[in-house]
This record gives C-alpha cells, structure tokens and sequence, in this order.
C-alpha cells in the first residue's frame, strides 16, 4: 500500500501550530476547534510516519523531525504561492491571505482604514492584522507585511519608504509652566519624560538631530509604557515630555494641548513597507504597499495644506 502525501493546508496548519506553539490559539485563529486542529496534526504525522509535535500542559515543542518539516514546509508553501502568481490568468489581482503587522497607534490611523479600502477592492483578498507594540521577527512569525515607523536593522528584509517622517519632542503648557523648557539636549536628563518601548530603538535612548549633529540622552521619569498613544495622552496631562511622530501629536500642538520643546531637534522617523524578497513581486503586497503610500501622500498634503491656516505655536 503506497504512502499517502500529506495534504498541503495540514502542511499550513502545522506551521501555524509551530508558530503560535499551542493547538488552542491556532484554532481561535483559523475558527475551528482544538480537537480539529489535534486531528489534522495527528493526520499529518501518520502521512509523514514521524512525530512532529511534543504536547505538554503548558506548550507544544517541536521535534527534531518537525523542524525539518516545518522548514520544508515554509519552502513548499512558497514555491507553491510563487506557481500560482505565475500561472495565474490574472496574476495582477490581489488574493488569497495577507498577514500584516504594525504599531497599535499607527495602525489604527493609518493602516486599519487602508486595509478597510483593499478589502473592497479586491474582495478576493483576506487580511489579517496585528497590532503589535514590539521587535517582530517576520519570517519565524509569518507576517507577509510589516508596516513600521522607525529603522530598519534587518538585511535580510526588503524595506520601502513609503512615507516620511520625524518625530518630535512635545510637552503641556501645564507642565512648560512649572519646569523651564530645556535648551539642549542634555538638558532633557533633568526633565521628566515618558520613555516609549519603540521597535526600533533602545528604551530610554533618544538620539535628536539638531544644529549639532546627533546626540544621544539618557531620559527618565516616574511614567513609562510600550505605547505611544498612551503616552501621548500622559503628556497632555502634563505628566512630562513625550517624543512622538509629527502624525500623532499635530493635531494636538495646532490645539495647544502640547507646545513643542527644542524645535531645532527631532529624530527620523519614516515610514516603511518591510517584507521578505520572495514577496516582493506578488500582487497582494504591492496592492497593499501602493494604497497605503497613496493614502499617506494624500494625508501628508492635506496636513501641509491645513498647517498653512494654523496660528504658529508659542512655549511658555
């Protein structure tokens, strides 16, 4: 009796199990039970005649045969996407799944209505997105797309700018009346201020760029959080100086809520569609990529335009 192939989407279904490490959150993800999910796996290591998966009470931990098949897997599963873009009678249309990640913050501004607008467009497409406010690791994790705000360290990663920006340092009058505004950098060190966890730098690091080049403090204060909005909101209370994209704080600085400190300083902060090089020609993330870069070229203007009738605003 011959051995029977394993099924590819069991194949797709045990790479989300290695990724998530649990039967149960694989499941919620997918909208099936765990006991599918047990009864697929277990299908799969009798197709296979190898175990693949260690099941404790706590986690699962991947055999040594498993590793070998999920790195297998990940190649299959690619080279079978890549088939389908080239065979495709409408290679230029967008479908199948989509699995993008970015900021809390900047995702719900930003990326969530944009992804709102590629779902009525291409109906043949299924997103999925994540809000995450840390480090992510897009090949072990499996995001198609990472929309991130800051540097981009990995090489291995094709990084598109797709929007510039600065971040900026911002505080309450309420608090500017109580602490004198620093006058450089250095300066910042005596101040209170609200430390981000960023993706893409060193908590309690801020490297400005001013009339002097680059220069790195050290800042601390009695609030910190991983993220920014909460931040931002702390700063409009006056809890201390917040270094935040000019995206998230203009409205506020065109209110008053925050003034601006050391106006001559700011830190890089463009925005960039990351993603591995075997996506890079596939129709789901350059749809994905141009409509967001479309959408904030629009945002940018329209924030340029509206800047022009603002009152400038003044520090205490």
């Amino acid at each position: 009796m011959n051995t029977p192939f394993p099924l590819l989407e069991d194949l797709r279904l045990f790479c989300l199990v290695v990724r998530k490490r649990s039967f149960v959150a694989s499941a919620t993800e997918l909208g099936v039970s765990p006991a599918y999910v047990s009864k697929r796996i277990a299908i799969l290591e009798n197709a296979l005649n190898a175990k693949l998966l260690h099941r404790t009470t706590r986690r699962i931990n991947v055999t040594d045969h498993g590793e070998t098949v999920f790195q297998w897997t990940q190649r299959i599963l690619e080279d079978v996407e890549e088939m389908t873009e080239a065979v495709s009678t409408s290679r230029t249309t967008p479908r199948g799944i989509l699995s993008i990640c970015t900021s809390t913050g900047f995702g719900r501004n930003h990326v969530a209505p944009a992804v709102s607008e590629l779902a009525t467009r291409y109906p043949s497409l299924q997103v999925q997105l994540h809000f995450l406010d840390r480090p992510v690791d897009m090949l072990e994790e499996g995001f198609d797309l990472d929309i991130r705000v800051g540097v981009v360290h990995e090489p291995t990663l094709i990084a598109r700018r797709i929007a510039s920006n600065h971040r900026i340092l911002c505080a309450a009058p309420a608090y500017l009346a109580q602490h004198p505004a620093p006058e450089r950098p250095a300066d910042l060190a005596q101040h209170h201020c609200i430390p981000i966890r960023e993706r893409d730098q060193a908590f309690g690091l801020w490297r400005l760029t001013g009339p002097n080049g680059t220069e790195t403090v050290k800042v601390s204060g009695p609030l910190s959080v991983n993220n920014g909005e909460t931040a931002h909101r702390w700063a409009i209370d006056g809890h201390g100086i917040v270094l935040r994209s000019e995206w998230d704080v203009r409205a506020s600085l065109q209110t008053g809520t925050l003034a601006r400190v050391l106006p001559d300083y700011h830190q890089e902060a463009h925005v960039w569609a990351v993603y591995p090089s075997r996506l890079s020609h596939t129709a789901k993330v350059r749809a994905c990529v141009e409509l967001l870069e479309e959408r904030l070229r629009c945002t940018a203007t329209l924030r340029e335009e509206s800047s022009l009738h603002q009152p400038p605003v003044s520090v205490p």
